[in-house]
């Protein structure tokens, strides 16, 4: 049974080349805070460590982790599945350590839907133009140009679920914005008052999506 003892769980979504798993690594190494590992049927690359960044797999095995009801959340993105593994996370939590996700919306809304009696705190994170977010994915897949289309195409989608989280951070520079997301988290576990400005946020994903 979860107690105020436990560990919190934070969730960080950004369509992809907003910045995310930077901003995920960032925390992690300044703060108490365990990054979950994921699931994935994609190839690693480059500068990826199997078991450490991810845990590759194969279709077939990920396949029977559904099958067995293993995952928290999983989901399928640009032809590859990803998935979070419940009994770590769990066990973590139950352990006093909070817990960093990287994943998208669909894995979030999953976890939102399970209802665990544990605290947890979604962040979306939106790059400050479509232009500097072309120019980082561009950079990201220097040799697939078909790619760079497909992502930009994927974030006039993804940009619309950022309603579903509890805060938006527009991450225009790294240690800002990461300081943004630790003072609200903060803010949350101490209830303390939160600079946040809502109707900045719409102006912004206005900006993105017209």
């Amino acid at each position: 049974m979860p107690t105020k003892k436990d560990g919190i769980m934070v969730i960080l979504s950004s369509p992809s080349g907003a910045g995310k798993t930077t901003l995920v690594n960032l925390i992690s190494k300044k703060d108490n805070f365990e990054i979950s590992i994921s699931h994935t049927t994609r190839q690693p690359r480059p500068y990826e460590t199997p078991n450490k960044d991810y845990y590759f797999v194969n279709n077939e095995e990920f396949k029977r982790l559904i099958k067995n009801e293993e995952f928290l959340e999983y989901a399928k993105v640009f032809d590859n599945f990803y998935g979070t593994t419940r009994t770590p996370v769990i066990d973590k939590l139950n352990n006093s350590k909070n817990v960093l996700f990287d994943i998208d919306w669909q894995g979030a809304d999953q976890i939102k839907n399970k209802g665990l009696d544990y605290k947890l705190i979604t962040f979306f994170i939106l790059p400050p133009s479509k232009k500097i977010l072309f120019e980082r994915l561009s950079k990201r897949h220097l040799k697939d140009k078909m790619i760079v289309e497909e992502r930009m195409k994927q974030f006039e989608r993804d940009v619309l679920h950022w309603i579903n989280y509890d805060y938006v951070v527009i991450n225009d520079n790294l240690e800002s914005c990461y300081l943004k997301i630790r003072n609200l988290i903060n803010a949350e576990i101490n209830n303390g008052s939160k600079d946040y400005d809502m109707d900045y946020i719409r102006n912004h994903v206005e900006k993105l999506t017209n």
